[in-house]
């Protein structure tokens, strides 16, 4: 460690201070993507280049960065409908997930799943579910996998499980039931709900009892929870750490309470009319790509106006490019995707998706 890293970390007054100034610069770098990368989604779901349904996650990007800078590479992660945060922030390529949302044989999932299910196994992603809390018992099951391989098989180190749900889910049977199983079983998943105030159009206080108290959700199982402030990448990063820390040493649950705000509709068809532009507005002045930005350049001083500037030109162009790549890389031939990967053991003429690496042919297998 050098004398500058040992003189920031003695000074630090927070755990993320302690911290390289690329590692912070790099939180504010994959917040700008995942906010352009959804700018050009709308866009291009708006030239209806993307069908069906579509979640962007605009204004939550301090949740997805904040909670997966505390994870190792090796832990399992899986989530919502709400799911382009998530592939960017833990690292699926910007082309490998605008192909999936066009429907290209070069997207993350072959171009089979699309906006809702991104899946990148090589990054421990493993989906994007479209049944509301389904992923929740998958949670359970990924983390309970992770504990056997360690404590039964004696392979790999200790894991823990991300899984993300919205606060519409939280009242889902399946959850529950995950829940008591994983607090009875010890099972080392910590379930973050991206508490975004609405479940479609429905405000939470209108669907869900002591909506204000949903960490109280998990620690009527005997779950470790907390609250967190998810406006501030900072704040999602020293809270949770702590908290994943614990729940990797002891391979015990956790419960998080996550509070964001989406700026858009829950998808793209819907017209808001549940909520004003005054609240909406209110929202956005917490906006946590603007606060990080400022942090860095006013009270951190290790981001200029002009890096600043540099930053939002490479990922604009980045982007574009993925879109560029999307638009040309060709759709799934039915005659020989039709039926692949549909089969644990892939028979003649089929493709398996062990082939692939976020949707790109592997030369190396």
């Amino acid at each position: 460690m050098s004398q500058a890293a040992t003189d920031r970390e003695k000074s630090a007054k927070r755990a993320s201070d302690a911290l390289p100034d690329e590692t912070l610069i790099g939180w504010l770098r994959d917040m700008l993507l995942i906010r352009e990368f959804e700018n050009r989604t709308m866009q291009a779901y708006q030239q209806a280049k993307i069908g069906g349904f579509c979640h962007v996650y605009t204004g939550q990007e301090a949740c997805a960065v904040g909670t997966i800078a505390c994870i190792e590479p090796y832990d399992p992660i899986v989530t919502a409908y709400r799911d382009h945060g998530h592939a960017l922030a833990r690292g699926m390529s910007p082309e490998a997930c605008m192909a999936e949302m066009f429907g290209k044989i070069t997207g993350c999932a072959k171009g089979k799943g699309g906006s809702m299910h991104m899946f990148d196994r090589p990054n421990e992603l493993y989906g994007g579910h479209g049944i509301v809390g389904a992923q929740t018992p998958l949670g359970a099951g990924l983390a309970f996998a992770s504990r056997y391989y360690w404590e039964v098989m004696e392979q790999g180190p200790k894991k823990v499980c991300l899984c993300y749900l919205g606060d519409g889910a939280v009242d889902q049977g399946a959850f529950h039931e995950s829940l008591n199983l994983v607090a009875v079983h010890s099972i080392p998943v910590i379930y973050i709900i991206e508490n975004n105030g609405y479940s479609m159009g429905t405000a939470i206080h209108r669907h869900t009892a002591n909506h204000a108290n949903l960490h109280r959700r998990g620690e009527t199982y005997g779950i470790k929870s907390v609250f967190i402030d998810g406006f501030d990448v900072r704040d999602v990063y020293d809270a949770f750490k702590p908290l994943v820390d614990e729940c990797r040493d002891l391979q015990r649950p956790g419960f998080v309470d996550l509070k964001t705000y989406r700026y858009h509709g829950h998808s793209m068809s819907d017209p808001q009319k549940y909520r004003s532009k005054e609240e909406v507005d209110r929202w956005k002045a917490k906006d946590p790509i603007a606060r990080m930005a400022a942090y860095l350049m006013d009270e951190r001083g290790c981001l200029s106006e002009e890096e600043w500037g540099t930053m939002e030109d490479e990922i604009k162009e980045r982007v574009k490019a993925a879109m560029v790549f999307a638009d040309q890389s060709p759709a799934p031939e039915a005659a020989t995707e039709l039926a692949s990967d549909v089969y644990a053991y892939p028979i003649k003429n089929l493709s398996p998706i062990e082939t692939y690496r976020h949707g790109l042919k592997n030369p190396l297998l």
